[in-house]
């Protein structure tokens, strides 16, 4: 503790207390947590950056395939209090917490020489305490996704992927991985949590031929919060019918719900490629969400509480090769006329990345809207392909793209249409190189 004359801010605190649950619903523990206020902080003071990176959901399925193909185990760690153990750059000052005031000195503050939970650059402090751990021992930190870390050794690979406190390890060597483990723990407080059975609200359940990623507790839960459970299942997320647009309906006196709702199905995508388009168009409509806007919001529901147990596979039996089927939705946007680009993305028989996007730009025919879609899947694979690289994995076969739009696939590769789509930027041109 010090003066308070040597802070130049001060930063309040608080306990916080919750209830720990199983990946099975049951109560593991009850936990307190000393959390500073850091709305306090003032940036350039007792802060400067505040980026953490976490792995992208496409990383994980990617490394899940490629375990599942090779039939490598997945094991699990969290990691105990990890904000807790970065260390600060900044010089950070604090009230005592409450309860726990020196009484010879109730008038001293705290110079915080590690993290705590609540400061805005506690997440980026923990994230750098274990990369310098994991490059001291060796890893690489991948360049395609920084939240990936791959060790090479004796001709073994092993693959270590970091979400906040949450990591997987898969190798090809299990003395490897059980040399790892006793390594973190005796630098770091660890949990180590066997298989891998539950990871970010996916469960992670063997199948006789590979792995299913499931998130039934989680539409289940959400159903539950919404008053959903018992309603009547549909067959299709969306009606039939003219796209919503923002002009249809009453505006809702209390909009809370409608974009809590729709930001819990936001993260449906890491397993639901089938709700990826209905959850895009109702998240553009978030800002003034309608009574018909919620009535599309109930519609999707009922349609997830009759497909809940629906699950993407990972086979263990799957060929490398990528291959992606491109779409786009020309003018579907009524408010605005703009498009919608969509994608998958297959290695092998395993689906890895399927997004859906609002075109930035206006597309002025439906060959261009389709054209700039197959150009954002050939970036993605691009990057899927240098990602696998990295990963020491080979693809046996030249990737491949599906389009069914006769222009678009003759314009990536017919320069004769550049008088037609001058007006195209040059970054989607690209895709002419890659062809």
């Amino acid at each position: 503790m010090v003066s308070p004359q040597c802070a130049s801010n001060l930063v309040g605190c608080k306990w916080i207390f919750r209830v720990k649950c199983n990946s099975n619903g049951s109560i593991s523990r009850y936990k307190a947590h000393l959390v500073a206020k850091g709305f306090h902080q003032r940036p350039g003071l007792d802060y400067t950056e505040t980026f953490s990176p976490v792995v992208k959901p496409t990383t994980v399925r990617l490394v899940l395939s490629i375990a599942v193909s090779n039939g490598w185990k997945l094991r699990q760690l969290d990691v105990n209090n990890a904000f807790l153990q970065g260390h600060l750059q900044e010089d950070v000052y604090m009230v005592q917490p409450p309860a726990f005031v020196d009484k010879e000195h109730p008038h001293f503050i705290c110079k915080l020489r590690k993290a705590i939970y609540g400061l805005k650059q506690a997440p980026r402090a923990w994230y750098h305490e274990l990369r310098s751990f994991l490059i001291a021992n060796s890893f690489t930190n991948s360049v395609n996704d920084t939240s990936l870390f791959i060790l090479k050794h004796h001709g073994h690979l092993l693959y270590l992927l970091v979400y906040v406190d949450d990591i997987i390890i898969t190798s090809d060597d299990e003395h490897a991985v059980d040399l790892l483990v006793q390594n973190l723990a005796k630098r770091f407080s660890l949990k180590d949590l066997g298989s891998l059975t539950y990871f970010l609200g996916v469960e992670i359940q063997s199948h006789p031929c590979g792995l299913v990623l499931s998130q039934h507790r989680y539409i289940q839960d959400l159903l539950h919060r919404t008053n959903m459970s018992n309603s009547r299942p549909v067959a299709t997320p969306l009606p039939p019918g003219p796209p919503p647009t923002l002009a249809m309906g009453k505006l809702l006196l209390d909009p809370s719900e409608y974009r809590a709702t729709v930001g819990s199905l936001q993260y449906l995508s890491l397993t639901r490629p089938d709700v990826s388009f209905a959850v895009n168009k109702l998240s553009q409509l978030m800002h003034k969400p309608t009574e018909e806007h919620w009535r599309l919001v109930k519609r999707l529901l009922r349609y997830l509480s009759g497909t809940s147990i629906v699950s993407p596979l990972l086979h263990h039996q799957s060929p490398a090769h990528l291959h992606a089927f491109s779409n786009a939705n020309w003018g579907g946007n009524k408010d605005d006329f703009s498009s919608t680009s969509a994608y998958i993305l297959y290695l092998g028989q395993n689906l890895v990345s399927w997004p859906s996007k609002k075109q930035q730009t206006i597309a002025r025919s439906s060959t261009e809207a389709e054209y700039r879609s197959v150009a954002d899947t050939a970036s993605e694979i691009s990057w899927v392909c240098s990602l696998l690289n990295e990963l020491q994995y080979s693809v046996k076969q030249v990737p491949v793209i599906y389009c069914d739009n006769i222009g678009a696939t003759q314009l990536s590769s017919n320069p004769v249409f550049h008088s037609r789509m001058k007006h195209v930027s040059i970054d989607f041109h690209f895709i002419r190189e890659r062809v």
